[in-house]
């Protein structure tokens, strides 16, 4: 454990953005899996633009790079249109 009063400071907020990003992160799994399980629905258009939404924004708090956050998004609309075409 640290003695330093400012070191003890920065691993708090190292913890509050850990958990931060932790959450985000199991969010974009749960957004991209429940849009490529919608596919062939109602709902398909909007799940596909709510997790591209959120994938934007983790992209934006920089919980993950923009470049991955490109990666991510065209991966996710290819496969969705790969399951569309087999449908």
């Amino acid at each position: 454990m640290a003695n330093i009063k400012s070191q003890i400071k920065r691993n708090k907020q190292n913890e509050k953005a850990r958990a931060r990003n932790k959450a985000v992160k199991s969010e974009l799994r749960t957004r991209t899996k429940s849009a490529v399980s919608s596919v062939g629905t109602d709902n398909e258009e909007a799940a596909l633009r709510l997790a591209i939404k959120r994938i934007d924004m983790a992209a934006a708090k920089g919980v993950i790079h923009k470049n991955q956050a490109a990666n991510r998004k065209s991966g996710l609309t290819r496969r969705i249109n790969k399951l569309k075409a087999n449908a």
